[in-house]
């Protein structure tokens, strides 16, 4: 219901921020919370906030707030979050090693099931108690994990290949962290993180001050 028309990804991160900042205030008791609390705590304005929610539909009583723990809930149930989501390493150097020991993942419903390599050295061991198999498993793996989320984090020569390989799986989701553009069906929803154009990003504007 939340999904039948183009929602701006810039709204589903404030989402995940809000999210943070209602689980946070519930954990301090805080029971009923307004859009000016919400702003301040995330950054925006409390008319962001409430054009945000209106995309959804109606919440919280006009000068009174939102009840904090039903807010959270719901904007937990517009992102997908009120289950548990299975999700798949591919790539077990630096960058692979240290997703899968980021706690934040399980915090959040994401459960890194396992990881994939093509190193012989690396597959049968495991990182953080999570199995590293041989890459020639991933689509046995995926049908028996259910994993529906991919993370590439191998050399930009191995990303499209890697990509293709998930989708061919049955994977429908793909953080891409290869600093390379790789192609998926229009099916796919696909994320590209290249942490060095966000550091581009800062200084551009360093040297603008």
């Amino acid at each position: 219901m939340f999904k039948k028309f183009k929602i701006p990804d810039a709204t589903i991160g404030r989402l995940s921020m809000y999210s943070r900042y209602l689980i946070e205030a519930d954990k301090k008791g805080i029971t009923t919370v307004s859009s000016q609390h919400i702003a301040k705590a995330t950054g925006v304005t409390p008319a962001q906030v409430r054009k945000d929610l209106a995309y959804f539909g109606e919440f919280g009583t006009r000068g009174v707030g939102y009840n904090s723990r039903e807010l959270y809930n719901y904007i937990m149930k517009i992102l997908g979050l009120n289950k548990q989501w299975s999700v798949a390493i591919v790539g077990a150097g630096n960058l692979g090693r240290a997703l899968s020991q980021y706690k934040g993942f399980n915090q959040r419903g994401f459960n890194i099931s396992c990881i994939f390599d093509n190193d012989p050295k690396k597959i049968g061991k495991k990182i953080s108690n999570i199995n590293i198999y041989s890459f020639d498993s991933l689509a046995e793996k995926v049908k028996d994990f259910n994993i529906k989320l991919g993370i590439i984090a191998v050399p930009a020569s191995a990303a499209q290949e890697v990509a293709d390989k998930l989708v061919k799986a049955g994977v429908r989701g793909i953080i891409n962290f290869a600093p390379v553009n790789i192609t998926v069906e229009e099916n796919i929803i696909l994320r590209r993180v290249d942490l060095a154009a966000q550091l581009e990003y800062l200084t551009y504007y360093l040297e603008e001050i």
